[in-house]
């Protein structure tokens, strides 16, 4: 026998409208069937007869305020008829469940003969209806509408939410694209001018490359990858850019991570190459490069220095790859991150603290 999954049930309550209806009648009916089992002291069988019988008009007023009432007249400004249908169809569908009550629930729970209210008789006896079943009939009513509502607000919610997820991922689909082209330019370049050259780490260099487009293009696919992953592109990045400045390049790659957790691919390699873009590639001297990993706690830090040629505004350096890191920080931890860049002198600074919990 196959247990019912009370998640999976309460899912497809929600997703099926007939279902939700049924669930909600089912309970308000239970709910007075409690009620006057244990105040009243009915039967079961007497409460179920009462209150499920008497379901019908409460149903019946239910449905023709929600579906018709408000959004025919109220929603449309029309409150003086609005009202005049509200009171006037609530005062009949009260005379109707007394009539239920009166030719339908009574004589099955009572013993005849018994006396029985005429039709008119019950229109005309207004007291009774106005105290005794409209609120009854009211009040279901405004729960439904209330429940309706909520269900509503729920929904509706739950797709601006899918929205927003969709609109995360084609945001983060479009950066990845404008970077991929952007890396693979440079690099390019670089095996290119040792190629010219008839340098034999050409190969080499193509090896490495083929081993960061294999990331690239399969490893990095996901929203989170493992750091070690990125640690691993980052050494390959450094390994082919070595191979164009031969000793001139003096490069620093200190990392002190140990312990594994996520994050989101392709960050780093945007500041590193954009510190080997604006620094080793603008410097003809001795250009030097640190880059520190750590993580401390429960915040990661990734800190990447560079010297330049000259020293230039910051917002010069506003290049492709950092106007590119911000917008995927923004989408993918918002407000969960630090990224502080300075320039003093000849040395530009990036430093990126992210909150691991994340990930």
């Amino acid at each position: 026998m196959k247990i019912i999954n009370p998640t999976q049930f309460i899912e497809y309550v929600k997703q099926n409208r007939w279902a939700s209806h049924l669930a909600f009648w089912m309970a308000i009916d239970l709910g007075f069937i409690l009620r006057h089992i244990t105040e009243q002291n009915q039967s079961l069988l007497y409460a179920f007869i009462d209150d499920t019988l008497f379901l019908v008009p409460q149903m019946l007023f239910s449905y023709l305020l929600a579906y018709c009432l408000i959004p025919k007249f109220y929603s449309k400004k029309k409150y003086f008829t609005f009202f005049i249908l509200l009171a006037s169809s609530a005062y009949i569908i009260s005379a109707f469940g007394r009539m239920v009550v009166v030719h339908f629930i009574e004589p099955i729970i009572r013993t005849p003969p018994f006396p029985q209210e005429s039709l008119v008789e019950i229109l005309s006896d207004w007291k009774k209806l106005v105290l005794e079943y409209m609120p009854l009939i009211l009040f279901v009513a405004i729960i439904f509408l209330f429940t309706r509502l909520s269900f509503r607000f729920s929904k509706i919610k739950q797709q601006a939410l899918e929205l927003k997820k969709e609109k995360t991922a084609s945001e983060l689909k479009m950066l990845k694209a404008q970077l991929n082209p952007h890396f693979l330019f440079n690099t390019l370049n670089n095996i290119y001018s040792l190629s010219l050259d008839n340098n034999p780490k050409a190969s080499e260099s193509i090896g490495i490359l083929s081993e960061i487009l294999d990331y690239m293009l399969y490893g990095c696919n996901k929203k989170l990858v493992p750091i070690s992953n990125e640690i691993r592109l980052l050494e390959n990045y450094i390994a082919l850019e070595k191979l164009r400045y031969d000793e001139r390049l003096k490069i620093s790659f200190n990392n002190t991570i140990k312990s594994e957790f996520k994050i989101a691919p392709l960050i780093l390699i945007s500041l590193v190459e954009n510190a080997f873009k604006h620094g080793a590639g603008e410097d003809s001297g001795s250009p030097t490069i640190n880059i520190f990993l750590s993580q401390k706690q429960n915040h990661f830090k990734f800190e990447i220095s560079n010297t330049t040629a000259s020293p230039t505004q910051k917002g010069n350096r506003e290049t492709i790859g950092l106007n590119n890191i911000k917008k995927q920080l923004d989408v993918i931890y918002p407000k969960q991150y630090r990224l502080n860049i300075t320039e003093e002198g000849s040395l530009f600074k990036v430093i990126l603290i992210l909150k691991t919990p994340l990930f």
